[in-house]
């Protein structure tokens, strides 16, 4: 997995959106990555993508990250 992937970028979105948002299968925050939307939750470990700065917030459109990545997104 490239590392360029979990570094966070000016906010693709606003704060105040992001905060609005929680992970749709365990209803956890999210952190913002440079291209997607990560659910903070250890057992879930759920990627969002974002198209054109807008949070595909599907289940089914996730990606499910290793716990190992998902530890490197979270830091």
């Amino acid at each position: 997995v490239s590392q360029s992937r979990y570094h966070g970028s000016g906010m693709a979105i606003s704060e105040k959106l992001l905060k609005l948002l929680c992970c749709p299968a365990r209803r956890s925050d999210l952190k913002e990555m440079s291209d997607a939307l990560v659910c903070t939750n250890k057992d879930c470990r759920r990627q969002y993508r974002l198209e054109a700065d807008v949070p595909i917030m599907l289940i089914d459109e996730s990606t499910v990250l290793s716990p190992e990545d998902h530890q490197v997104a979270l830091s």
